[in-house]
This record gives C-alpha cells, sequence and structure tokens, in this order.
C-alpha cells in the first residue's frame, strides 16, 4: 500500500484546511488501548507463575519480583500517556538526533555493557539496565519516515532517496548486529516494510536486502551459537526426538513443545504449570509457552488475536486515516514493529521458528522493551487524535 501525494499540499488532498488538519479531530483509538492493557494483564498473571522457580533459585520472592514488573508497566503506561499528548510531528523533529544518541549508547554497550547469557546488550546506569537496542530500533524507525515523507517528490532516484536512507538503517542494524542479531534482522525487516509503503523502488530494496542477507551470513558465519540454532531449528522441522530432551542443543525448544502439548485446549490452571521449572527465562522469551500451558488453545489464541487487533486497528484504521504520509508512515513503522515481535515470540515458543530471544511486547518480563513499545502505543494514540474522517489515498 502506498501513500500517494501529488504534492506536498496535503490539506488539498484530504479536503481540509491547514488549521482544520492540525487540530485532533476525536480522542484516542480505544479499541488499541484496551488491548495493549488485556496483554498487560495476561502478563502479569502469567510472569507471576513463570517466575516462581527463578525467583526460588535467586533467593528472591515472586512477590518482590512481580512488583518490579507492575512498576515498570507503570512507568510504560505512563510514557504512553506521555507519548500520547506529544505532536507526533513534534518527535519526528528529534528522529537525527535520537538515532546518534542510540548509536553512542551502542557503542558504549560494546565496551561498558552488561553481559547476560554470552551476550552484551544493556547497560548499567545507577542500578538500572537498560538496552539501547531499543531505543535505536524506534529512533530508526521514525527517522526512516520523516525522510520518506521528505523525499517523496524524488521518492524513487537512488542517490538522492535510496542511498542517503539506507545509510541510516545499515549503520544502525550492523551497531544492533554486533551485540543482537535478531534484534538487527527484525529491525532490517520493518525497515524494508516501512521504505516499500513509502514508496521505494522494489529494485532498490531488492539490492538492500542483499545487502542484509549478506550480513546475516557473516554474522551467523562468525558465531558458533548462532550456527547452532540455525541447525537445531531446521532438524526440528523433520524430526522431535523425545530421546533427547537433556542434550543442551535443542533443549529450549523441546520444553516449550512439552508445555505447549500438555496445556490442550483450555489449560492445566493458572499457576499450575511444570515447564516453568525447565524452561530457561519462561518469563520473558518462551512466556507464550507457558501462557498456552496454563490457559490452554483458548488462552494462547486470545493473545493472538489481541497482537491481530493491534495490527488491523494500526494499519487498517490509524495508518489508513492519518492526515498526512508522516504520520501514515510512523503509524505502520510502531505498529510493525509491536506485532512482528509478538508473533516471533509466539513463533519461537511453537517452534515455527529458530530460537531468537525476542520478548513479547506487553507480555514478557522486562523494562526497556515494555517502556518503547509503550512508546510507540502513544505515539499511535496521538496519530489517532488527527485522524480524518476523509480518508487519504493509497493505492497498491
Amino acid at each position: 500500500m502506498l501513500y500517494t501525494t501529488p504534492n506536498k499540499n496535503v490539506s488539498s488532498i484530504l479536503g481540509t484546511s491547514p488549521d482544520e488538519m492540525d487540530t485532533p479531530g476525536r480522542g484516542s483509538d480505544r479499541i488499541l488501548l484496551i488491548s495493549v492493557i488485556v496483554l498487560m494483564v495476561f502478563g502479569v498473571l502469567a510472569i507471576y507463575s513463570a517466575i516462581a522457580y527463578f525467583a526460588e533459585t535467586n533467593q528472591t520472592t515472586a512477590g518482590s519480583l512481580i512488583t518490579g514488573h507492575v512498576f515498570k508497566l507503570g512507568i510504560a503506561f505512563l510514557a504512553m500517556l506521555i507519548a500520547s499528548k506529544i505532536d507526533y510531528h513534534l518527535i519526528a523533529k528529534f528522529s537525527r538526533l535520537g538515532i546518534v544518541i542510540g548509536w553512542v549508547l551502542l557503542l558504549a554497550v560494546t565496551v561498558f555493557g552488561t553481559e547476560s547469557f554470552g551476550a552484551k546488550r544493556s547497560l548499567s546506569i545507577g542500578g538500572l539496565s537498560f538496552q539501547p537496542a531499543a531505543f535505536a530500533s524506534l529512533a530508526l524507525l521514525i527517522h526512516i519516515s520523516v525522510l520518506l515523507d521528505e523525499k517523496q517528490e524524488y521518492i524513487k532516484d537512488f542517490k538522492r532517496t535510496f542511498l542517503p536512507i539506507m545509510f541510516w538503517v545499515v549503520a544502525t542494524c550492523g551497531l544492533i548486529g554486533l551485540q543482537d542479531f535478531s534484534s538487527a534482522a527484525v529491525l532490517l525487516g520493518l525497515s524494508l516494510l516501512v521504505m516499500f509503503v513509502g514508496g521505494i523502488s522494489m529494485s532498490q530494496l531488492g539490492t538492500l536486502m542483499l545487502i542484509g542477507i549478506m550480513g546475516a551470513g557473516i554474522l551467523i558465519w562468525q558465531s558458533p551459537e548462532r550456527q547452532s540454532r540455525i541447525s537445531n531449528y531446521l532438524e526440528q522441522i523433520n524430526n522431535i526426538n523425545s530421546s533427547e530432551l537433556n542434550i543442551e542443543e535443542g533443549y529450549q525448544a523441546q520444553q516449550a513443545h512439552i508445555a505447549i502439548a500438555q496445556g490442550e485446549i483450555f489449560g492445566v490452571g493458572i499457576g499450575q504449570s511444570s515447564q516453568r521449572d525447565f524452561l530457561p527465562a519462561p518469563y520473558n522469551d518462551f512466556i507464550f509457552a507457558i501462557i498456552a500451558e496454563e490457559y490452554g488453545l483458548v488462552g494462547s489464541m486470545l493473545v493472538i488475536v489481541l497482537f491481530t487487533v493491534i495490527l488491523f486497528r494500526g494499519i487498517g484504521k490509524i495508518a489508513k486515516s492519518a492526515p498526512d504520509p508522516l504520520g501514515m508512515l510512523m503509524a505502520v513503522g510502531c505498529t510493525l514493529s509491536i506485532v512482528f515481535y509478538g508473533f516471533i515470540n509466539a513463533g519461537v515458543a511453537s517452534g515455527l521458528l529458530p530460537v531468537t530471544g525476542l520478548p513479547m511486547p506487553f507480555v514478557s518480563y522486562g523494562g526497556t522493551n515494555i517502556l518503547f513499545a509503550g512508546i510507540m502505543v502513544g505515539i499511535l494514540m496521538n496519530i489517532s487524535k488527527y485522524n480524518n474522517d476523509k480518508k487519504a489515498v493509497f493505492y497498491a
């Protein structure tokens, strides 16, 4: 889908005056907000159950950990409300500065970062852990939207449009890829989709895809762990050998499969998960497996439906009715980022995708991912305030 504007006079296309376009036409999207709140509630219930074993082995209590999670949800919700009150045009003005700051933080991680599960992904500042990749990813998606909006008159030009955008994409994804290959791969895919919606030619996007595939191949070749994940995934597609449940390779995925199988249709009941004692990080990377075990197919499908609702509200309603190309592109980027992470987390737990270590927005335990997911929802809510009853022009 391409948002088309023959010239920069967006108000003439929409049939509104500039003053009318600057005035919110209605309140924020309530369906989007309700979907996010329900996901948060789901997350609190699932994490409270999944984190019990982790609390015991780390000499703390599940109550203290869940209290911390609820506190982080509160901060994310507050950030969501604040972002919903800030004009998205103002946020867009700081996108370039945001990326530069993100680069500095990503470089700082390589030197001063805290290592977890064999990788440096976070910075500890004043006792608080922060993952710069989430900040840099949001800044990049917004800046791509800004550049696409500014360059609509010569959107197919390779030197004036594609190369400048590619510089920001490759640099940001490259820095993130040094720490987190999965996040970099998802961000590259999101960038390609936003660029496609913005009107970049398919031949140019194919060039960027080729660069991404080559970069991914190099990163996989340099990491035995990534090679192992890919090979294990390919083996599991053809066969799941129950006699090898105790081996290290493929252990996570196998335990997740057991959890989902035990859940059947209606689940084993809230707090009755047994696989939480065997799954590594069941409160984060494999939270969907715990939900499937305790709430069954019904509960896990409800989570998928909620993310699908977010997808349709963000793309089919907010982006489609945005008052200008910038709002449309920002809505597409924010929506796809939230939904992709949710679907990928579910796909990993169910064996459809290789193990990635990516959280499920608003459901997985954590701080940084929840915070920036909340900010993205806030941006969507702000854009929805300016939605116009007269739809902008779209064509395939």
